[in-house]
């Protein structure tokens, strides 16, 4: 595999590993990422994934009942933030240079990852988003993966980090970011850990000296630096806002809505505006991205002459007014918005006010991929308005899914344009040609060709 100038280097081990069932972090120098020399792909758990029948048995029943959780405040700041060079280490300010002088950054991003059967499908997606990093033109290799939530499954349990997460990306070169999805926070009835306990302790660890966890089993991979789980990751050229939409199956839930959950409080709402504010006081060029577990849309097909949601999961419009209320307020609005949860690829435009923002859901990164459609419904052709899915003052069209494929999005970012690309596992790590994809342009909020640098 070549080396580019601006990529993440292949950290050697410092020392040695943790022996496996070690149940105490291990100190290291600094961040590390990838097992150097390359090693196998898994093909099978280390730790059988047991049933969870019996606890959603229990869940079931308290459909309609179940209400969001508590999730930890970042305390003292409203804006938490965490940078692409920091993470990267000592490394980190020479890495962000050759990114500048480049003038293009890449990334990943993909959701819903975590697999219970067996690792092939995560394997796939992981494996082929490696094969970005053998580009052999620098400005085009990824810098980082941005995870959209549902690291493991069913309930975030550690146990299972090391065959869900770090077994699948230990060829991954580069800082994985993460916001949680509802599987990270929900708790199985049948035990007593803590909501989110798992994610905390492999992806929030700002302030602590770098080390791995117990959950690595062995493998290099550091724990990640975030302040917490709501957070702005700052690059060069975007800003990435991500926000956690709690743990109900649906809807996503940001806020108190309306003191219907007073105890959630709004501190991610605060937060929300306070990193708006600043894009705005900053005269912050890039691109600003929201990134949100449960998407706002997902596709509508129309049944006995009324609209419903198709698929497995419905949309968050309490969450998306929600967005909309601080974006107003700030007068700063995303580029796009970024989601899985549903566990395919969908790609919607929304025309409001003079913008063209792309929202899209990316939960197709392992987990079983879940049909739009099936025998007996309607024929769902795109591009289509759906306005089902208008709050009446905007437009809504349904672009483009793919609801038979593995995949993940690769994003392309400059100082005038944000690209985002969908890429199936399914065409190999040879293929470089997008299935389907989008530009922005920064100033004008519109659709538009993509320039290539």
């Amino acid at each position: 595999m070549s080396r580019q100038p601006h990529r993440p280097k292949r950290h050697q081990k410092s020392g040695e590993a943790p022996p496996e069932g070690n149940t105490e972090p291990v100190l290291t120098g600094g961040p590390q990422f990838n097992e150097t020399p390359a090693t196998p792909d898994p093909t099978k758990f280390k730790v059988k994934h047991g049933s969870d029948k019996q606890a959603y048995t229990i869940l079931d029943s308290q459909r309609g009942r179940l209400e969001p959780r508590p999730f930890p405040v970042v305390e003292g700041v409203a804006e938490p933030v965490v940078t692409l060079e920091k993470a990267l280490g000592e490394q980190g300010n020479s890495i962000v240079k050759a990114i500048q002088k480049a003038k293009q950054l890449v990334f990943h991003s993909v959701g819903d990852t975590g697999n219970t059967r067996g690792p092939y499908d995560q394997v796939a997606v992981a494996d082929k988003m490696v094969s970005d990093y053998d580009d052999p033109d620098p400005k085009s290799v990824p810098s980082f993966f941005y995870h959209l939530g549902d690291v493991v499954y069913s309930f975030g349990e550690e146990q299972y980090y090391y065959d869900q997460f770090y077994d699948p990306y230990r060829e991954y070169p580069a800082p994985i970011f993460a916001i949680p999805g509802n599987h990270d926070g929900m708790v199985s009835p049948l035990t007593s850990t803590p909501s989110l306990q798992a994610f905390l302790a492999n992806f929030c660890t700002a302030g602590e000296p770098p080390h791995r966890t117990p959950e690595a089993g062995g493998l290099v991979r550091t724990a990640q630096i975030q302040p917490g789980v709501y957070f702005t990751l700052e690059a060069p050229f975007v800003r990435m806002i991500g926000l956690y939409s709690n743990c109900l199956e649906d809807p996503g839930v940001i806020s108190t809505q309306g003191n219907q959950f007073p105890y959630l409080g709004q501190t991610q709402i605060d937060f929300l505006k306070a990193a708006l504010n600043r894009v705005k006081s900053d005269r912050f060029p890039g691109a600003v991205i929201v990134a949100v577990h449960h998407p706002p849309y997902v596709a509508q097909i129309k049944t006995n002459g009324d609209a419903e949601s198709v698929g497995r999961h419905g949309g968050s419009p309490l969450m998306l007014a929600d967005i909309d209320s601080a974006c107003k307020e700030t007068g700063v609005w995303p580029h796009a918005v970024l989601s899985g949860h549903a566990h395919n690829y969908q790609r919607f435009t929304r025309r409001k006010n003079g913008r063209e923002t792309p929202f899209l859901v990316a939960g197709n990164g392992g987990h079983a991929v879940a049909k739009l459609t099936h025998k007996g419904t309607p024929t769902l052709r795109v591009p289509v308005v759906q306005q089902a899915l208008s709050d009446g003052s905007d437009e809504i069209t349904f672009e483009s899914y793919d609801d038979l494929d593995f995949g993940y999005l690769r994003i392309v970012v400059n100082s005038e344009q944000l690209r985002i690309e969908y890429h199936p596992a399914s065409d190999g790590g040879d293929a470089k040609t997008p299935d389907d994809f989008v530009t922005v342009e920064l100033a004008t909020h519109k659709l538009v060709h993509f320039v290539a640098n």
